[in-house]
């Protein structure tokens, strides 16, 4: 998982082109008798002024700051873009390491313990007030005078003739788009940490579970993560189909809110899963956990809607998402999800996995993992391996270099490369934090135990350097910071899901290649990803819809949500009507609405390995740097650049029959 940090990321960029709820009927009048001196000025002078208040000056002072600022030459406009691209830079990177440093006690485990002032700072927003002090100075409005906002439609008909400047410039354009007050954008930043710190800390002790009749499945001390340490657990037990059904059967009390709140995270009692009961010696037993889990998800709704206000040409968190973000909108991504879950290929793909498991297919062989290389291979032999290699962090990011050359690339791109990422343990599942200035690093962190790294963990951290390699090409290696990124952020997901699927080729066994093992792999990924997107999706409408809805009721809804979609498409080749697996993500609950960017990334990643089907080595490099170079276009130009081509479902469906 990526962990996005650009400093309007969590308001989502948002179309103003009119009015906006804070300005009065004067701002009509705001730029009457100035003339325009081209279609740029009259764009930047009507934008600027739909977020022009009372405060920032009267219609006369308007006139005044337009006359002042408006760049008429290509020698000032230039020189104003380098400014403010080193501005930006400046500004993300500064508030971007401190936000790293007050982070590190709640998400690093060589932090040391956090203390109750720890989880406090862990919410507090480092960029809170910075938009209202660059409206104040009139930053943003000379920003927005100069390099105006241009739509999603423009960008993606327009822009296919702009040069690199222009893109560059149009993302200058994106920045200052609305104008959310300090203490609402620091509410919502506190709210997403509550749940990212709930999440965090979710944890199930395995080795406390019983059967019906008393057994110990699971080794001692070990605890797993929800949802995903006990996905990647379930996914390696396909040779013990008990331990798989027991943590289907966890998995169903987390998402209903069933399970026994002194369960979670707790090494003492004794837990019977099938039939919810508890054994504890040294606490009371109670009930079931509350309905936390629902509650987290409702207090961010509730943050965000006091972000949409101040929105009023993109007025949810759903059209900024999916409109402003990610830049594929809403209805479209639902039609492309549904188009693959629906297709006649789903019957094709769970016929073969049917077949090689040679019983009836189980809800929670959506997570079958049978096709990779990996699949016939012994875990735990892997595991020795990598505990061996990687011992701890610091070993793992010393041999980063010479992964990259095992991939193809040269030795000294490798070590330039490498030299910008660290490797950190984390509390939670891992992810990758990334650098937003020249002199950040790219940041790794996954779980590493005191005897090092087993498979799993040596898995995660592969996706995770996936996402440190492309961040760090796509701002060390970028030709405007206002481009540094990528479209969004199932393409740096992309970049993991590449290097995921090489992870025993970093470790010698061979390269991976195209084949129809490859393709069944790449196509199940997707099926199961994108109806849980889907049910991610369709809670926030319901959120929408029931503004004022209570935590239970939110739970029932998600419940209702959840078997719905399962019913419709996963239902008639897995079976079991009205389950709710679909719902277990904990996206769900810390990262509102980014579970699409997963199926997203899994649909470019076919598309990229389609064309590095043929390389190997150099070649291959070559092609992944050239396209991580393209940076921070949108979705649809930058697969025109990268393989002449669209998003699309059709090459990974062309190729099941």
């Amino acid at each position: 998982m990526n962990t996005k940090h650009f400093f309007m990321a969590a308001v989502g960029a948002v179309i103003i082109m009119t009015g906006c709820t804070t300005c009065t009927k004067e701002k009509n009048t705001l730029y009457e008798g100035i003339e325009f001196a081209d279609a740029r000025m009259e764009r930047g002078v009507k934008q600027a002024a739909a977020l022009w208040t009372e405060e920032d000056g009267s219609a006369e002072d308007f006139k005044a700051f337009v006359e002042a600022n408006y760049a008429r030459t290509e020698e000032e406009r230039t020189a104003l873009f380098e400014s403010l691209s080193r501005m930006m830079e400046k500004l993300n990177e500064s508030a971007d390491m401190l936000t790293v440093e007050l982070l590190k006690p709640t998400q690093l485990t060589n932090a040391g313990e956090p203390t109750e002032i720890d989880w406090i700072m862990s919410g507090y927003d480092t960029r809170a007030h910075l938009m209202d002090d660059l409206f104040a100075n009139k930053v943003a409005f000379i920003t927005i005078l100069n390099f105006p906002f241009y739509s999603l439609e423009e960008k993606n008909t327009l822009g296919q003739n702009w040069s690199r400047r222009e893109w560059a410039e149009a993302r200058l354009g994106d920045v200052f788009t609305s104008r959310v007050p300090a203490k609402i954008q620091a509410r919502l930043t506190e709210t997403m940490a509550a749940a990212e710190n709930y999440i965090a800390d979710y944890n199930i002790c395995m080795d406390r579970l019983r059967t019906e009749d008393g057994r110990q499945l699971f080794p001692d001390g070990m605890k797993l993560l929800s949802h995903w340490n006990l996905r990647d657990e379930l996914k390696v037990d396909y040779n013990d189909q008990e331990k798989q059904e027991m943590i289907y059967q966890v998995m169903q009390r987390i998402v209903r809110q069933e399970i026994p709140q002194e369960v979670i995270n707790n090494p003492e009692p004794i837990w019977y899963p099938y039939s919810n009961r508890v054994e504890s010696q040294k606490s009371k037993v109670e009930s079931r956990e509350p309905d936390t889990r629902y509650q987290k998800i409702l207090d961010i709704f509730h943050a965000m809607q006091q972000v949409d206000a101040y929105c009023p040409n993109m007025p949810t968190g759903i059209i900024r998402n999916f409109e402003g973000d990610i830049e594929i909108p809403a209805a479209e991504t639902d039609s492309l999800f549904r188009s693959l879950i629906s297709s006649g290929q789903v019957k094709i793909v769970a016929a073969e996995i049917k077949n090689r498991l040679g019983r009836e297919l189980r809800p929670y062989d959506i997570w079958y993992d049978g096709f990779k290389a990996r699949s016939g291979m012994d875990e735990e032999a892997l595991s020795a391996e990598t505990r061996k290699r990687f011992p701890d962090p610091i070993t793992y990011e010393k041999k980063i270099a010479g992964m990259l050359t095992t991939l193809g690339f040269q030795k000294e791109n490798a070590e330039e490369i490498s030299r910008h990422i660290v490797v950190e343990p984390a509390r939670g599942s891992g992810h990758a934090w990334p650098c937003m200035g020249h002199n950040e690093p790219s940041r790794l962190r996954t779980r590493i135990a005191p005897e090092g790294m087993d498979y799993k963990g040596y898995n995660i951290a592969v996706h995770e350097m996936g996402h440190n390699v492309e961040e760090v090409i796509s701002l060390y290696k970028m030709d405007y910071y206002m481009l540094h990124g990528i479209p969004n952020t199932g393409f740096t997901e992309t970049s993991a899901f590449l290097f995921q699927a090489r992870d025993l080729q970093l470790l010698g066994y061979g390269k991976q290649t195209m084949n129809r093992e490859t393709v069944l792999d790449q196509f199940w990924g997707m099926y199961e990803i994108m109806g849980v997107s889907l049910v991610d999706m369709r809670m926030w409408q319901w959120l929408y819809d029931h503004p004022k809805a209570t935590a239970a009721e939110l739970r029932e809804a998600v419940l209702r949500i959840a078997a719905e979609v399962w019913n419709a498409y996963y239902e008639p080749v897995l079976g079991e009507k009205d389950c709710v697996l679909l719902a277990i993500y904990s996206h769900m609950v810390n990262s509102p609405m980014y579970l699409p960017n997963y199926p997203i990334g899994h649909i470019v990643q076919f598309q990229l390995e389609q064309a590095l089907a043929d390389k190997e080595g150099l070649a291959w490099a070559e092609a992944y740097e050239r396209w991580y170079r393209l940076g921070r276009l949108t979705p649809q130009e930058w697969m025109r650049q990268a393989v002449n081509g669209t998003l699309s479902i059709q090459p990974v469906l062309q190729q099941i029959q």
